[in-house]
């Protein structure tokens, strides 16, 4: 459960602060809602409280945490399926269960692919969507600026 004021990671939209909970009746439901308001684009979403795991609410990584996702990132990309669908249906998966390794990988499998062999437009919008939603938690985890975040990930790519 949390509380109004808790910093969480939201799984496809990054980094926000749930700024109330509020009980909401949609289509004849009546049910609690947390309403996050995320820090990379302002915008508001309103998760239901009996949702929080299916959808992947969770807490934000601690800097702790953060160092050893910075190493997962200097290591190797996993191997990925040639299938263009059924590569972007895992990668798919992987961003909607929320881990943040998970959307590490993605973004490292699919920099790799693009340095590689280039990325398909719904490919490059996926990397760019990961890859903001992975660079707003560390730099929110790591108490360093996206900017610096971004240069240490460029880097980290470089090699």
């Amino acid at each position: 459960m949390f509380s109004v004021g808790d910093i969480v990671c939201y799984p496809m939209h990054g980094v926000g602060t749930i700024q109330s909970i509020e009980e909401k009746t949609i289509l004849g439901d009546t049910a609690s809602y947390y309403i996050i308001r995320f820090v990379s684009n302002n915008m508001t979403a309103m998760v239901p409280v009996n949702n929080v795991e299916q959808v992947g609410l969770r807490n934000v990584i601690d800097a702790d945490e953060c160092d050893k996702v910075f190493k997962y990132l200097d290591g190797e990309a996993t191997d990925e399926s040639d299938n263009w669908n059924q590569r972007y249906r895992d990668n798919m998966d992987k961003l909607k269960r929320g881990s943040i390794y998970e959307i590490a990988d993605v973004v490292k499998s699919l920099k790799k692919r693009e340095t590689e062999k280039g990325l398909s437009s719904v490919e490059r919008k996926m990397f760019i969507s990961a890859k903001n939603v992975l660079i707003t938690e560390l730099s929110y985890a790591s108490g360093k600026t996206v900017s610096d975040i971004e240069m240490c990930f460029d880097s980290l790519c470089q090699k």
